[in-house]
């Protein structure tokens, strides 16, 4: 199994996640992790037994584009994104408004 790596700009994932899906990859999931200066995004994609990790890196407050109209299903990730670390994540094909988990804290892992 081939295994890649790529470091792309916020401002480029909408681009990026066009390519990929043109090249016949699919969105197998995408995670967030609070980092001292911000957070750190992966978007995996797949192709049959290739994986190719996407990995941005987001201040503070930095605004992202969601890719959902790109492919649907990251709207699901997305939501769980927002509402979990609070990140600002733009344009979501179905945006639940900080509403798709019930958590006794707002935003427990930013």
């Amino acid at each position: 199994m081939n295994t890649e790596f790529k470091i792309v700009k916020a401002e480029e994932v909408i681009d990026e996640a066009q390519k990929l899906k043109f090249d016949g990859y699919h969105l197998m999931q995408q995670c967030a992790t609070k980092t001292a200066e911000g957070y750190e995004l992966v978007y995996s994609f797949g192709k049959a037994l290739e994986v190719l990790q996407v990995k941005i890196i987001l201040e503070n407050n930095q605004p992202i584009n969601s890719i959902s109209h790109v492919f649907p299903c990251a709207f699901l990730y997305e939501n769980e994104m927002h509402d979990l670390f609070g990140i600002d994540i733009q344009m979501i094909s179905l945006d639940y408004k900080g509403n798709f988990y019930r958590t006794a804290i707002e935003t427990p892992f930013k």
